[in-house]
Protein backbone atom coordinates (compact mmCIF):
# COMPACT_ATOMS: atom_id res chain seq x y z
CA UNK A 1 0.00 0.00 0.00
CA UNK A 2 2.89 2.24 0.84
CA UNK A 3 6.07 2.13 -0.57
CA UNK A 4 8.98 4.83 0.08
CA UNK A 5 12.64 3.81 -1.73
CA UNK A 6 15.78 5.69 -1.35
CA UNK A 7 14.35 9.17 0.05
CA UNK A 8 16.32 11.92 0.54
CA UNK A 9 15.75 15.52 2.31
CA UNK A 10 18.28 17.98 3.27
CA UNK A 11 17.81 21.15 4.80
CA UNK A 12 20.25 23.41 4.74
CA UNK A 13 23.39 21.68 6.90
CA UNK A 14 21.01 19.30 8.26
CA UNK A 15 20.52 15.77 6.47
CA UNK A 16 16.71 14.85 7.33
CA UNK A 17 16.30 12.16 5.71
CA UNK A 18 19.24 9.57 4.21
CA UNK A 19 17.99 6.86 2.12
CA UNK A 20 15.02 5.69 3.98
CA UNK A 21 12.98 3.30 2.29
CA UNK A 22 9.57 1.70 3.76
CA UNK A 23 7.33 -1.28 2.28
CA UNK A 24 4.08 -0.83 4.29
CA UNK A 25 1.70 -4.14 3.32
CA UNK A 26 -1.85 -2.90 2.98
CA UNK A 27 -4.22 -3.52 6.09
CA UNK A 28 -1.24 -3.14 8.31
CA UNK A 29 -0.46 -0.75 11.26
CA UNK A 30 2.71 0.12 10.86
CA UNK A 31 4.53 2.02 13.54
CA UNK A 32 7.42 4.84 12.35
CA UNK A 33 9.53 4.56 15.73
CA UNK A 34 12.50 7.08 16.99
CA UNK A 35 13.64 10.32 18.97
CA UNK A 36 12.83 13.66 18.04
CA UNK A 37 14.53 14.93 14.93
CA UNK A 38 15.19 11.02 13.45
CA UNK A 39 13.28 12.12 10.29
CA UNK A 40 9.98 11.32 11.17
CA UNK A 41 7.97 14.32 10.46
CA UNK A 42 9.57 15.07 7.58
CA UNK A 43 8.88 11.56 5.77
CA UNK A 44 5.64 11.41 6.44
CA UNK A 45 5.30 15.10 5.21
CA UNK A 46 6.51 13.49 1.89
CA UNK A 47 4.85 10.69 1.79
CA UNK A 48 1.50 12.96 2.23
CA UNK A 49 3.14 15.46 -0.84
CA UNK A 50 3.04 18.07 1.54
CA UNK A 51 7.21 18.45 1.21
CA UNK A 52 9.02 17.34 -1.97
CA UNK A 53 12.09 14.78 -1.43
CA UNK A 54 15.87 16.13 -2.80
CA UNK A 55 15.70 12.36 -4.23
CA UNK A 56 13.56 8.75 -4.08
CA UNK A 57 10.04 7.83 -4.99
CA UNK A 58 7.03 7.76 -3.18
CA UNK A 59 3.86 5.28 -4.12
CA UNK A 60 0.54 5.49 -2.36
CA UNK A 61 -1.80 2.59 -3.54
CA UNK A 62 0.08 2.01 -6.95
CA UNK A 63 0.26 5.54 -7.67
CA UNK A 64 3.07 7.64 -7.87
CA UNK A 65 2.53 10.14 -5.56
CA UNK A 66 5.55 13.07 -6.77
CA UNK A 67 3.62 12.74 -10.28
CA UNK A 68 0.07 12.64 -9.31
CA UNK A 69 0.25 14.26 -5.84
CA UNK A 70 -3.68 14.86 -6.14
CA UNK A 71 -5.02 11.27 -6.78
CA UNK A 72 -2.55 9.93 -4.28
CA UNK A 73 -4.13 12.73 -1.38
CA UNK A 74 -7.65 10.92 -2.42
CA UNK A 75 -6.12 7.89 -0.60
CA UNK A 76 -4.94 9.46 2.35
CA UNK A 77 -5.98 10.86 5.82
CA UNK A 78 -3.62 12.76 7.58
CA UNK A 79 -3.47 13.57 11.07
CA UNK A 80 -0.40 15.86 11.99
CA UNK A 81 1.04 16.36 15.63
CA UNK A 82 -0.32 19.45 15.68
CA UNK A 83 -3.88 19.76 16.19
CA UNK A 84 -5.39 22.64 14.48
CA UNK A 85 -9.63 23.45 15.43
CA UNK A 86 -11.35 26.43 15.56
CA UNK A 87 -12.15 27.52 19.03
CA UNK A 88 -15.49 29.05 18.01
CA UNK A 89 -17.08 26.39 16.05
CA UNK A 90 -18.68 22.96 17.40
CA UNK A 91 -17.14 19.94 16.18
CA UNK A 92 -19.89 19.31 14.26
CA UNK A 93 -19.66 22.59 12.18
CA UNK A 94 -15.78 21.99 11.82
CA UNK A 95 -16.41 18.40 10.74
CA UNK A 96 -19.27 19.54 7.96
CA UNK A 97 -16.57 22.39 6.75
CA UNK A 98 -13.98 19.68 6.47
CA UNK A 99 -16.50 17.40 4.51
CA UNK A 100 -17.18 20.37 1.97
CA UNK A 101 -13.51 20.29 1.83
CA UNK A 102 -13.67 16.73 0.98
CA UNK A 103 -16.28 17.29 -1.64
CA UNK A 104 -18.86 15.21 -0.23
CA UNK A 105 -22.07 15.41 -0.86
CA UNK A 106 -24.69 16.53 2.26
CA UNK A 107 -26.39 12.62 2.70
CA UNK A 108 -22.59 10.94 2.61
CA UNK A 109 -21.22 13.45 5.26
CA UNK A 110 -24.25 13.04 7.55
CA UNK A 111 -23.68 9.92 7.60
CA UNK A 112 -19.92 9.80 7.96
CA UNK A 113 -20.03 12.58 11.29
CA UNK A 114 -23.07 10.10 12.48
CA UNK A 115 -20.22 7.07 12.18
CA UNK A 116 -17.75 8.94 13.70
CA UNK A 117 -18.90 10.10 16.45
CA UNK A 118 -20.13 6.68 17.44
CA UNK A 119 -16.80 5.50 16.81
CA UNK A 120 -14.58 7.98 18.63
CA UNK A 121 -17.36 8.29 21.48
CA UNK A 122 -17.89 12.04 20.47
CA UNK A 123 -21.52 12.12 21.09
CA UNK A 124 -22.01 14.10 24.62
CA UNK A 125 -19.56 16.93 23.10
CA UNK A 126 -19.52 16.90 19.65
CA UNK A 127 -22.15 20.14 19.46
CA UNK A 128 -20.42 22.38 22.16
CA UNK A 129 -17.69 24.77 20.85
CA UNK A 130 -14.21 23.67 20.25
CA UNK A 131 -12.70 26.16 22.89
CA UNK A 132 -13.78 23.91 25.49
CA UNK A 133 -12.53 20.86 24.65
CA UNK A 134 -9.44 19.00 26.64
CA UNK A 135 -6.66 17.57 24.68
CA UNK A 136 -8.29 14.52 24.33
CA UNK A 137 -11.44 15.38 22.53
CA UNK A 138 -9.34 17.65 20.63
CA UNK A 139 -7.69 14.70 18.84
CA UNK A 140 -10.34 12.70 18.29
CA UNK A 141 -12.43 15.28 16.72
CA UNK A 142 -8.61 15.96 14.57
CA UNK A 143 -8.65 12.04 14.48
CA UNK A 144 -12.35 12.18 13.06
CA UNK A 145 -11.89 15.26 10.48
CA UNK A 146 -8.72 12.58 8.84
CA UNK A 147 -11.42 9.79 8.58
CA UNK A 148 -14.30 11.37 7.00
CA UNK A 149 -13.77 10.58 3.33
CA UNK A 150 -12.96 7.17 4.11
CA UNK A 151 -9.14 7.10 3.14
CA UNK A 152 -7.25 3.95 2.26
CA UNK A 153 -4.21 4.64 3.64
CA UNK A 154 -3.97 6.95 7.35
CA UNK A 155 -1.50 8.75 8.62
CA UNK A 156 -0.84 9.29 12.23
CA UNK A 157 2.37 11.81 13.56
CA UNK A 158 2.53 11.50 17.00
CA UNK A 159 -1.34 11.36 17.90
CA UNK A 160 -0.72 10.11 21.59
CA UNK A 161 1.64 13.38 22.46
CA UNK A 162 -0.06 15.51 25.93
CA UNK A 163 -2.55 12.51 26.09
CA UNK A 164 -3.57 11.35 29.47
CA UNK A 165 -3.78 7.41 30.09
CA UNK A 166 -7.66 7.30 29.59
CA UNK A 167 -7.50 9.10 26.37
CA UNK A 168 -4.33 7.38 24.78
CA UNK A 169 -6.00 4.30 25.78
CA UNK A 170 -9.24 4.99 24.02
CA UNK A 171 -7.47 6.29 20.87
CA UNK A 172 -5.49 2.79 20.42
CA UNK A 173 -8.45 0.86 20.81
CA UNK A 174 -10.36 3.14 17.57
CA UNK A 175 -6.74 2.99 15.57
CA UNK A 176 -6.82 -0.89 16.52
CA UNK A 177 -10.94 -1.27 15.24
CA UNK A 178 -9.76 0.39 12.21
CA UNK A 179 -7.05 -1.73 11.45
CA UNK A 180 -9.46 -4.86 12.11
CA UNK A 181 -11.80 -3.17 9.57
CA UNK A 182 -8.95 -2.87 6.95
CA UNK A 183 -7.44 0.98 7.23
CA UNK A 184 -3.81 0.71 6.15
CA UNK A 185 -1.99 3.12 9.39
CA UNK A 186 1.39 4.59 9.45
CA UNK A 187 1.54 5.51 13.07
CA UNK A 188 5.28 7.76 14.08
CA UNK A 189 5.66 7.66 17.50
CA UNK A 190 8.63 8.05 19.82
CA UNK A 191 6.50 6.24 22.40
CA UNK A 192 8.22 2.29 23.17
CA UNK A 193 5.17 1.00 24.90
CA UNK A 194 3.07 2.36 22.37
CA UNK A 195 4.43 0.93 18.79
CA UNK A 196 4.76 -2.33 20.76
CA UNK A 197 1.49 -2.56 21.89
CA UNK A 198 -0.18 -1.65 18.57
CA UNK A 199 2.12 -2.06 15.45
CA UNK A 200 2.46 -4.97 13.58
CA UNK A 201 5.69 -3.98 11.72
CA UNK A 202 8.08 -1.05 12.61
CA UNK A 203 11.00 0.49 11.05
CA UNK A 204 13.23 2.86 13.80
CA UNK A 205 14.82 5.78 12.49
CA UNK A 206 18.10 7.51 14.06
CA UNK A 207 19.87 10.40 11.72
CA UNK A 208 17.68 9.78 8.73
CA UNK A 209 18.38 6.65 8.72
CA UNK A 210 15.78 2.96 9.12
CA UNK A 211 18.13 1.41 11.36
CA UNK A 212 16.15 -1.88 12.18
CA UNK A 213 12.72 -2.73 10.64
CA UNK A 214 10.61 -5.77 11.21
CA UNK A 215 7.65 -7.20 13.38
CA UNK A 216 8.05 -5.90 17.27
CA UNK A 217 8.51 -9.32 18.10
CA UNK A 218 10.87 -10.76 15.39
CA UNK A 219 13.35 -7.78 16.29
CA UNK A 220 13.32 -8.77 19.91
CA UNK A 221 13.83 -12.03 19.26
CA UNK A 222 16.73 -11.40 16.60
CA UNK A 223 18.37 -9.65 19.25
CA UNK A 224 18.54 -12.97 21.35
CA UNK A 225 19.28 -13.07 25.11
CA UNK A 226 18.29 -11.69 28.17
CA UNK A 227 18.48 -7.69 29.49
CA UNK A 228 20.04 -6.78 32.58
CA UNK A 229 19.92 -3.47 34.12
CA UNK A 230 22.80 -2.55 36.40
CA UNK A 231 22.96 0.66 38.83
CA UNK A 232 26.32 1.10 40.67
CA UNK A 233 25.21 3.43 42.96
CA UNK A 234 21.98 5.16 43.63
CA UNK A 235 23.79 8.55 42.26
CA UNK A 236 26.48 7.14 40.56
CA UNK A 237 29.07 9.25 38.94
CA UNK A 238 30.17 8.77 35.23
CA UNK A 239 33.50 7.87 36.43
CA UNK A 240 31.87 4.84 38.61
CA UNK A 241 29.83 3.96 35.47
CA UNK A 242 32.58 3.47 33.47
CA UNK A 243 34.45 1.77 35.70
CA UNK A 244 31.72 -0.96 36.20
CA UNK A 245 31.41 -1.07 32.47
CA UNK A 246 35.18 -1.87 31.86
CA UNK A 247 34.61 -4.79 34.07
CA UNK A 248 31.49 -6.06 32.44
CA UNK A 249 32.95 -5.65 29.22
CA UNK A 250 35.31 -8.59 30.26
CA UNK A 251 33.09 -11.37 31.28
CA UNK A 252 31.74 -13.71 29.67
CA UNK A 253 28.20 -14.27 27.97
CA UNK A 254 27.43 -10.46 28.11
CA UNK A 255 26.89 -9.14 24.46
CA UNK A 256 26.74 -5.29 25.20
CA UNK A 257 27.63 -2.96 27.36
CA UNK A 258 26.28 0.44 27.79
CA UNK A 259 25.72 3.31 29.84
CA UNK A 260 22.52 4.86 30.51
CA UNK A 261 23.28 8.26 31.25
CA UNK A 262 19.09 8.58 31.06
CA UNK A 263 18.77 6.83 34.27
CA UNK A 264 21.44 8.21 36.47
CA UNK A 265 24.01 6.38 34.74
CA UNK A 266 23.04 2.77 34.95
CA UNK A 267 24.16 0.37 32.78
CA UNK A 268 22.17 -1.37 30.23
CA UNK A 269 23.35 -4.98 29.20
CA UNK A 270 22.67 -7.82 26.57
CA UNK A 271 23.48 -11.16 27.94
CA UNK A 272 23.25 -14.74 27.18
CA UNK A 273 21.54 -16.81 30.22
CA UNK A 274 19.06 -16.70 32.17
CA UNK A 275 17.67 -16.88 36.03
CA UNK A 276 19.18 -15.99 39.30
CA UNK A 277 22.56 -18.16 38.49
CA UNK A 278 23.63 -15.23 35.84
CA UNK A 279 22.48 -12.33 38.47
CA UNK A 280 24.61 -13.74 41.14
CA UNK A 281 27.78 -14.68 38.76
CA UNK A 282 27.45 -10.77 37.72
CA UNK A 283 27.23 -9.71 41.18
CA UNK A 284 30.60 -11.72 42.29
CA UNK A 285 32.58 -10.68 39.72
CA UNK A 286 31.42 -7.36 40.15
CA UNK A 287 32.13 -7.57 44.31
CA UNK A 288 36.00 -8.53 43.38
CA UNK A 289 36.43 -5.67 40.96
CA UNK A 290 35.90 -3.36 43.99
CA UNK A 291 32.49 -2.14 41.93
CA UNK A 292 29.22 -1.46 44.34
CA UNK A 293 25.97 -2.60 43.28
CA UNK A 294 23.01 -0.53 44.01
CA UNK A 295 20.64 -2.87 41.82
CA UNK A 296 20.74 -5.46 39.39
CA UNK A 297 17.35 -6.72 37.42
CA UNK A 298 17.04 -8.59 34.50
CA UNK A 299 14.40 -8.69 32.54
CA UNK A 300 13.44 -9.69 28.29
CA UNK A 301 14.93 -7.62 25.42
CA UNK A 302 12.72 -5.08 24.37
CA UNK A 303 12.46 -2.38 21.54
CA UNK A 304 14.98 0.09 23.62
CA UNK A 305 17.36 -2.86 23.64
CA UNK A 306 16.90 -3.40 19.90
CA UNK A 307 17.67 0.45 19.55
CA UNK A 308 20.57 0.40 21.87
CA UNK A 309 21.76 -2.94 19.78
CA UNK A 310 21.61 -0.46 16.80
CA UNK A 311 23.00 2.80 17.84
CA UNK A 312 24.81 2.02 20.87
CA UNK A 313 22.43 4.24 22.96
CA UNK A 314 18.79 4.11 24.74
CA UNK A 315 16.24 6.09 22.77
CA UNK A 316 15.43 8.46 25.93
CA UNK A 317 19.70 9.07 25.96
CA UNK A 318 19.29 10.25 22.20
CA UNK A 319 15.65 11.99 23.33
CA UNK A 320 17.87 14.14 26.04
CA UNK A 321 20.83 14.50 23.14
CA UNK A 322 18.47 16.01 20.52
CA UNK A 323 16.80 18.09 22.84
CA UNK A 324 20.09 20.14 24.49
CA UNK A 325 21.41 20.18 20.45
CA UNK A 326 18.64 22.56 19.76
CA UNK A 327 18.86 26.30 19.40
CA UNK A 328 16.17 27.63 20.56
CA UNK A 329 17.18 31.12 18.22
CA UNK A 330 17.04 29.12 15.48
CA UNK A 331 13.99 27.22 16.27
CA UNK A 332 12.31 30.51 16.63
CA UNK A 333 13.32 32.32 13.19
CA UNK A 334 12.33 28.95 11.45
CA UNK A 335 8.64 29.40 13.59
CA UNK A 336 8.92 33.00 12.23
CA UNK A 337 8.89 32.12 8.23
Amino acid sequence: MIQLDQLSKRYRALQALDGVSLNVPAGCLYGLLGPNGAGKTTCLRILCTLLAPDAGSVQIAGIDALADPRAAREQLGYVAQEVAIDKILSGRELLQLQASLYHLDSATSRRRIAELTELLGMGEWLDRRCGTYSGGMRRRLDLASGLLHSPAVLVLDEPTVGLDIESRAALWQVLQQLRDDGTTILLSSHYLEEVDALADRLAILDGGRVIAEGSPESLKRDLGGDRVTLRVREFATPQEAQQAQSVLQQLDGVRQVVINRAQGHAINLVVEGEGAALLDRLRQQLEEASVPVFSLAQSRPSLDDVYLQATGRTLMDAELASVSSRDPKAEKKQAMR
